[in-house]
């Protein structure tokens, strides 16, 4: 009796220092996958950061790739487009052996949607955050024309040259992240860079033999000031994506609520 005591003792012990280092107490809720995550305009890596270290708490892999002329990359606006954008994601994915869950925000919607195209295969499942979703033959630009409840083209500035677009600075924050924290919202300020024009402007060729074979999934970002709400409805509607989710935050959940986020891309994930 007294070794059966014993040995229920050892178990004990050995599952609450188990538990004691499993991050979160998730560590084994999820099966591991590979998330690559990819940011919009105006933004750059920094704004995933958070969603990427819950992520990992939860024992996933996940890579935040730098699109060319954001973040520390100097590439000249002149030379980036989405094909240059695509290639580095492809670049990415392809340094990996395994499938990947593929997450786009903003305009890297378009970014994903092109990986789609060229790399089905390769991707597990495509989620869009808040992010715009082209049919065959559209651009960016096609689709933000279109957009009536947007804050963001009343407030755009071309440079002289047309090579790069800059907003107006106090509504900066009104239109990526108007439910963050006062630091989060100067962190956005600090980071801030003007976005290359190129991109918005150039048209995709999807087919239904590729990117309509991949398994999407779409989250709308419920107080967007960027993408309006029935934007967001027209182009999941036209993409046939039946696979919805919403959080209730402003265009940027990973800078808001990023634990929301990450629950649910873990969710979409499993």
């Amino acid at each position: 009796m007294k070794k059966l005591i014993s040995l229920l003792s050892v178990v004990v012990i050995v599952t609450l220092i188990l538990a004691a280092c499993t991050p979160n107490g998730h560590e084994h809720a999820y099966k591991q996958k590979t998330y690559v995550l990819v940011h919009g305009a105006w933004q750059a890596p920094w704004v995933w950061e958070g969603v990427k270290q819950d992520l990992e708490k939860n024992g996933q892999k996940v890579i935040v790739v730098e699109l060319p002329a954001h973040g520390n990359d100097n590439t000249a606006p002149a030379t980036v487009s989405i094909e240059s954008y695509r290639d580095k994601v492809i670049g990415t994915i392809n340094s990996l052996k395994e499938k990947v869950i593929l997450v786009g925000h903003s305009m890297g919607g378009v970014v994903v949607s092109a990986v789609a195209e060229a790399i089905p295969a390769r991707i597990e499942k495509l989620i869009y955050v808040g992010a715009f979703v082209p049919a065959n033959g559209q651009s960016l630009l096609d689709l933000a024309l279109t957009d009536q409840q947007s804050l963001l083209g009343p407030n755009l500035i071309p440079s002289e040259d047309q090579l790069t677009l800059d907003i107006v600075h106090d509504k900066i924050i009104p239109i990526f992240c108007q439910d963050a924290s006062p630091a989060v919202q100067q962190q956005m300020l600090d980071m801030y860079r003007v976005e290359p024009a190129i991109p918005f402007t150039n048209k995709l060729t999807l087919t239904e033999g590729n990117f309509g074979k991949v398994d999407k999934y779409y989250i709308h970002t419920l107080m967007d000031q960027a993408i309006g709400a029935d934007l967001q409805n027209r182009m999941v509607d036209a993409a046939h994506i039946t696979k919805l989710y919403s959080i209730n935050t402003s265009h940027s959940p990973f800078l808001s609520k990023p634990i929301e986020l990450t629950n649910l891309l873990l969710t979409i994930g499993k």
